[in-house]
This record gives structure tokens, C-alpha cells and sequence, in this order.
């Protein structure tokens, strides 16, 4: 079955997500700088970090293709944002950046 897409129970694709490293030290800096100003602000900060990937895996398509084919997803109580590459069954997360940080950061990591 060569071609075939993994699918789960309710018929909807399934994609591999895939954190880099650089976007890993991206969410450690942010959880230290969180957790630093309110002991477990930074885990409520991953917390949300965590439904906005889940959201991603399940809809990468939802959202516009920036620069050079970049998607963003904004979460929710933080202002931070999720620079993704979607490439087949693969969702690539590039960065976690604060919102108001210059995007063009991304450039080297694409």
C-alpha cells in the first residue's frame, strides 16, 4: 500500500510531528522566563504550548502559507506563536517565538 495515508479511527488523516531542536530551546527559554515570574506559570505556558500543537497535528492546513510555505498558529493565553512547515504526512515545527519578535528569525531554520 505504497501511497497509502495513516488515518486514525475517525477517518482524518495523521501526521508526524516533528519539534526541532531550535524550536526546543525556543519553549525552554520561554518556560524559564515564565516560571521565573510566577512559580508554575511556565507549566501553565507548556500546557498551552501542547493544545496548540495537538490543534496543529490535527488541522495543519487550516492556516495560510506565509514565507516560504511557513504556517503560524497564535495560542491562547500567551503571546506566543507556532512557525510550522507542512510537508506531507510531517508537520515541522521551525519555532516557538514571542509574538512581537522580528519573524524573519525563522529565515535561518528553514
Amino acid at each position: 500500500m505504497g501511497g497509502c495515508r495513516k488515518a486514525d479511527y475517525s477517518g482524518q488523516m495523521k501526521y508526524n510531528l516533528i519539534i526541532r531542536p531550535e524550536a526546543e530551546e525556543d519553549l525552554a527559554s520561554a518556560f524559564l522566563w515564565y516560571e521565573n515570574r510566577r512559580r508554575g506559570l511556565g507549566y501553565d505556558f507548556l500546557l498551552q504550548i501542547e493544545a496548540g500543537l495537538r490543534f496543529i497535528e490535527r488541522t495543519p492546513a487550516i492556516y495560510a502559507i506565509g514565507y516560504k510555505e511557513t504556517r503560524t498558529h497564535f495560542i491562547k493565553r500567551f503571546p506566543y506563536k507556532i512557525i510550522y512547515l507542512l510537508r506531507n504526512e510531517r508537520v515541522i515545527v521551525l519555532a516557538v517565538l514571542h509574538a512581537k519578535r522580528n519573524p524573519h528569525l525563522v529565515k535561518k531554520r528553514i
